[in-house]
């Protein structure tokens, strides 16, 4: 039986700040409890990955992201079928509306942990500036992946709610200069 919860990273360590959704992962399976979070990565998503999502209570999505605003962002994704459903390379929504299509019912919650990064190119280190986003980005991660309630988890999402960052998680716009 899958773990309640997974954690899906994606990039490519060997491509810049492509590698903050590994290296978000590799925080997370060194500091976190894992107990209830089942941790996967690959270079990107794939029609298989639809599978994945199979049993789960929470789906957290983590990926390099150039158009953040802040440092992170986190977001509740919804099912679609968008460009990128027929190509090799998925969009997590277009992940989500396959499951949608080959299992008959609507996916478990997903969301989206972008990390904003600045350079991609092949052979490239971590720029700088991204591995200061990636710092906030996973004590933010550690934090939420400690609560599996869904409510927690859209607040957070939506950091203009009133419960956002009060008891259990700070808000993301508050881990930004931490």
């Amino acid at each position: 039986m899958p773990k309640p919860v997974l954690l899906l990273a994606c990039g490519n360590l060997s491509r810049g700040d492509d590698a903050l959704g590994p290296l978000l992962l590799e925080y997370v399976e060194a500091h976190g409890d894992l107990s209830e979070i089942e941790l996967l990565t690959d270079f990107q998503l794939q029609i298989e990955h639809a599978l994945d999502l199979e049993d789960r209570e929470l789906v957290l999505f983590v990926d390099a992201s150039v158009s953040c605003i802040g440092p992170f962002e986190l977001t509740e994704l919804e099912s679609a079928q968008d460009n990128s459903y027929t190509t090799h390379a998925m969009s997590p929504a277009a992940v989500m509306a396959v499951y949608r299509s080959i299992k008959k019912q609507p996916p478990p919650p997903c969301f989206l942990l972008g990390i904003k990064g600045e350079s991609f190119e092949l052979g490239e280190e971590l720029s700088v500036k991204a591995g200061k986003n990636l710092q906030q980005a996973c004590r933010f991660a550690l934090s939420l992946l400690s609560h599996t309630d869904l409510a927690i988890w859209r607040q957070q999402a939506d950091s203009r709610h009133p419960l956002a960052g009060r008891g259990m998680l700070p808000r993301p716009q508050d881990l930004m200069d931490a």
